[in-house]
C-alpha cells in the first residue's frame, strides 16, 4: 500500500517565549471578552517562561481525511464522510498514536504527536506573538466561528494565516492534539487545579477549530477535551517528527 510522503517544515532548535505573563492576562481577557471566556481560564497559561526547544520537524498542514484513509482501511477503522483534503477530525487520541506508528513504520521514521511546547514553538517562532500571523485578530485568516462556515475546510486554505516557519492550520478549521498531558506550568499560582479530571481527555488540545472563538486561536491558549463528540469539536492533529 503507498502511503503519501509527508510534507515536513523543519523548526530549528530554539527559545520559546511559552505561555502568558501573569500581570498581562486580564489584558488578554479584556480583548476577548465578547467570548465570554472567564478569566480563569487563560491563568493555566501562566507564568511567561523562556525554554529552549530542542530542532524537529513538524507537517506543513494537519492530517487530512486522504490521509487518514489508507490508515482506516488498513485498520478496520471507519472512513470519514468528509472532503478528502479536509482535516480529519474526530480522531481520539490513541487513534492519533496510532496512526502515527503505522505511518513512521511506513517511513521508517519516528512519526508522533508534537509536545505541547513544540507546538507553541512552530506556531509562535522566536518571539511572543499573539496568533501565528501576527499581533492582531483579523477574520479571514482562519477557519474559526467567526467566519461563519460551520465545518471544516481545505487544509491550507488560509496561507496569510501561517505562522513563522510556514506551519498551516495552527489556529482554527480543526483543534490539535498535543502527546502532553495538562498540568500547570511551574511556577503556575497555587490554585490552579494540578490536574482536569472532569475533562474528557486530559491530553492538551490547541488551535481551536471551526466552531471555536478566536480566544482558541491564540498561541498560547491552552486546554483539554472537554467533551466526547471529537468530530462535532473538530479534534484532528499535526504530525511531528525528529528533526532532519
Amino acid at each position: 500500500m503507498q502511503v503519501e510522503q509527508v510534507n515536513w517544515v523543519d523548526i530549528p532548535a530554539g527559545s520559546l517565549h511559552r505561555g502568558t505573563p501573569v500581570d498581562e492576562v486580564g489584558a488578554v481577557a479584556r480583548r476577548c471578552a465578547d467570548t465570554g471566556v472567564p478569566v480563569a481560564w487563560y491563568m493555566k497559561e501562566v507564568p511567561r517562561a523562556e525554554i529552549h526547544v530542542p530542532a524537529f520537524r513538524i507537517a506543513r498542514t494537519p492530517v487530512t481525511v486522504g490521509q487518514w484513509v489508507l490508515f482506516a482501511a488498513a485498520t478496520g477503522r471507519p472512513v470519514p464522510q468528509a472532503p478528502t483534503d479536509h482535516p480529519v477530525i474526530g480522531v481520539l487520541w490513541e487513534a492519533a498514536t496510532a496512526y502515527c506508528r503505522w505511518l513512521g513504520e511506513r517511513l521508517g521514521l519516528g512519526v508522533r504527536l508534537p509536545t505541547e511546547d513544540e507546538w507553541e514553538r512552530a506556531a509562535r517562532g522566536d518571539d511572543s506573538r499573539e496568533f501565528p500571523w501576527d499581533e492582531e485578530y483579523r477574520t479571514g485568516l482562519a477557519n474559526l466561528v467567526d467566519l461563519g462556515v460551520g465545518t471544516t475546510m481545505p487544509v491550507g486554505s488560509f496561507p496569510k494565516g501561517a505562522g513563522p516557519f510556514g506551519v498551516l492550520d495552527m489556529a482554527g478549521n480543526a483543534d490539535e492534539w498535543t502527546s502532553t498531558l495538562y498540568a500547570p506550568y511551574p511556577g503556575a499560582p497555587a490554585e490552579m487545579p494540578s490536574t482536569e479530571d472532569w475533562a474528557f481527555d486530559r491530553h492538551i488540545t490547541r488551535g481551536g477549530s471551526f466552531r471555536h472563538d478566536r480566544d482558541l486561536a491564540r498561541c498560547a491558549r491552552r486546554h483539554d477535551s472537554y467533551e466526547p463528540d471529537l468530530e462535532a469539536i473538530g479534534v484532528g492533529f499535526h504530525l511531528a517528527a525528529p528533526a532532519a
